[in-house]
């Protein structure tokens, strides 16, 4: 029985119109889907010869293209459109699919495309600052431009110095005021307790906090000096050094696509060689305008670096020596006066001290 149903199914023949079509079938849609499968699938019809080993095949094993009769299996393009008719979202889906892939498609090719591109400068501004390092290349230099940069990185190091010394100076005073501050209170104790050295017990007192107060207002200035100097230093100095840097890197790269157009402008001039020579001649004028930009922002932040260091330093140097002045002098008014010309603000005791908040 199963042999038999082999059998049939093997030699059943598919009815097909002159258009290629299929015609009226009995079976169901899987017959039909079958059948496009085949379609896709089985061997071209058109191929000088086709491996047999299918049912009906001849002895030889080869079936000439000359005595197949007849039309061949086509496309049916009735399929689809029953296809889509009974899954109406397949094509948007299929759309929708094929446009994410265009579009991850085109940022691997946009990231293959920069690592390539970085990896090219990178290996020409390696090669460009080995070239200068054991004097085989030749550098671009505004020895003008290089002796301001020169002078304000040995500023820039010597205000630092400043910022430490200063910052030493307020730890070692504030320990000393706080000294004070407690001497100060011993005194007062004492001048309570001991009736006989209440006078004199007394005005050490007063001494002690009289000195105490005017050492915090020092204090106060002094800090007022180191931040505004921090400010100068490391904001203001630096910004213009991050621009230096730029216009440094920028430097390298010009002069490695210089050196790299020089040394295609040598060799032969060739079809293929006009055509690096001329991609050379591009990517040299970029290079050549990004290094020119940077040069000149560099020269405007350093003119006006300039005068910012004078303006401020200017203030900061009269606050200081005002204000040390007065307190060794011991001129209380002096000393509150200079921190009312500065615009010096005074934290209240205890600012400094964590909150209850902070403390658990």
């Amino acid at each position: 029985m199963a042999d038999n149903t082999m059998s049939k199914a093997a030699t059943m023949e598919i009815p097909i119109n002159s258009n290629g079509d299929t015609g009226a079938l009995t079976e169901d849609d899987s017959l039909e889907q079958d059948l496009q499968q085949v379609m896709v699938s089985g061997p071209n019809l058109n191929e000088t010869s086709i491996v047999s080993g299918g049912y009906g095949g001849p002895a030889g094993g080869i079936i000439p293209t000359s005595s197949i009769k007849g039309p061949a299996v086509r496309y049916n393009p009735e399929y689809l459109d029953r296809r889509r008719t009974a899954a109406p979202g397949l094509g948007s889906i299929n759309h929708n699919t094929n446009s994410t892939e265009e579009v991850s498609r085109g940022v691997a090719v946009e990231k293959l495309d920069s690592v390539k591109k970085w990896g090219i400068n990178t290996y020409k501004c390696t090669k460009q600052m080995f070239s200068e390092k054991f004097g085989r290349g030749s550098r671009t230099v505004d020895l003008e431009l290089e002796a301001q940069i020169d002078v304000l990185r040995d500023t820039k190091s010597k205000y630092e110095n400043i910022l430490r010394l200063a910052t030493a100076l307020i730890t070692h005073f504030q320990s000393m005021v706080q000294t004070q501050q407690a001497l100060g209170d011993t005194f007062t104790d004492l001048s309570q307790k001991s009736p006989e050295l209440q006078d004199e017990f007394g005005y050490n007192a007063e001494t002690q906090k009289l000195l105490c107060k005017n050492g915090e207002a020092l204090l106060g200035a002094i800090n007022f000096f180191v931040s505004s100097v921090n400010t100068l230093v490391n904001k203001t100095m630096e910004d213009t050094l991050l621009t230096i840097r730029q216009y440094e890197n920028a430097r390298l790269e010009f002069d490695a696509y210089r050196s790299d157009l020089e040394e295609l402008s040598l060799g032969p001039r060739d079809a293929a060689a006009m055509v690096r020579i001329e991609m050379a001649q591009q990517d040299y004028q970029v290079h050549r305008e990004k290094y020119e930009r940077l040069r000149s922002d560099v020269s405007i932040k350093l003119k006006f670096l300039e005068e910012n260091k004078v303006k401020v330093m200017h203030k900061q140097l009269l606050l200081f020596h005002n204000a040390i002045s007065a307190y060794f002098a011991g001129n209380q008014q002096q000393l509150e006066q200079t921190l009312i010309q500065f615009n010096v603000k005074l934290k209240p005791p205890g600012s400094d001290k964590p909150s209850w908040l902070e403390e658990q």
